[in-house]
């Protein structure tokens, strides 16, 4: 005998409620254990990932790393070193998320270490991104930064890059990419590729693991937009936030290492429709 649910049924609510974020979260075995977390930026400091792992009494970071020119085919070796602190700023952050995920540092930005964009080539980001796939086998890249519009205005180098993203998609790697900071009046790449990357904006949060989710907008996903390492990361952006999402999906992913994108990208979801009802 089968029983029936009569329109306007809770049994959705119902099971919106059993899916608390905090059961996630909180449960001790998330915290990025077995999980590989690719940097694509400047570089990180080795050395002050270390000492602020001392400090904070969290487990000593795991590091690999190498650097990547646009006027050298193979990666080159990495020393250990940062070019500039935004790479250690959003390492520091996924740490203090998922303390056990192992680390890979990939800078593709000039020796100088500008974060201007100009310094950046598509052409390097995509070379880190296979690397991370192929050599390193990381399972989540973190993009925290941005090709502004009018340096893929060549088709061919756009199409280019949406299909690196689709390649690490297809081979089930999550890639989470940073909105340009003056979204919607300036549009970025990768985050201005509607599929099938996760597109992260900035937002304060109380609680770190606070993030939203927003259907109808083109840059879906908010997430708390503060770091934690040195006195200007109080100022929100979207490079704090790229970072605090990634964790939380590495948290998710050390539970359930087999899940696929689109499965982590449904639980981010009903986790923040779950965060949502809470507050309301």
């Amino acid at each position: 005998m089968t029983t029936s649910h009569p329109v306007g049924s809770d049994l959705f609510d119902q099971l919106y409620e059993l899916f608390r974020p905090e059961r996630l979260l909180d449960d001790p075995r998330a915290t990025g254990a077995g999980v590989r977390v690719a940097i694509v930026d400047t570089g990180v400091e080795r050395s002050t990932l270390e000492q602020r792992a001392v400090e904070l009494g969290r487990p000593q970071p795991r590091i690999s790393g190498a650097v990547f020119r646009p006027d050298s085919p193979d990666p080159l070796p990495w020393d250990g070193h940062q070019s500039t602190p935004h790479g250690t700023i959003v390492a520091d952050i996924l740490l203090n998320i998922a303390p056990e995920i192992e680390l890979f540092s990939a800078d593709v930005f000039g020796p100088g270490g500008s974060r201007q964009d100009a310094n950046c080539e598509v052409e390097t980001v995509i070379r880190a991104m296979r690397h991370a796939i192929e050599v390193w086998d990381c399972k989540i890249i973190n993009l925290s930064l941005g090709v502004p519009e009018h340096r893929l205005q060549q088709i061919p180098r756009r199409y280019q890059f949406l299909r690196a993203i689709e390649e690490g998609y297809f081979r089930d790697v999550l890639i989470f990419a940073a909105a340009h900071n003056e979204h919607p009046i300036t549009r970025s790449y990768p985050a201005a590729f509607a599929t099938p990357l996760i597109s992260v904006d900035r937002a304060v949060y109380a609680n770190p693991l606070e993030f939203a989710y927003f259907l109808c907008d083109h840059i879906e996903f908010r997430a708390h937009a503060q770091g934690y390492l040195g006195p200007f990361t109080r100022e929100p952006t979207t490079s704090w936030a790229t970072p605090h999402l990634a964790g939380i999906a590495a948290r998710i992913l050390s539970l359930r290492p087999n899940l696929k994108p689109f499965e982590i990208k449904t639980i981010l979801y009903w986790m923040s429709q779950a965060i949502a009802n809470k507050k309301a």
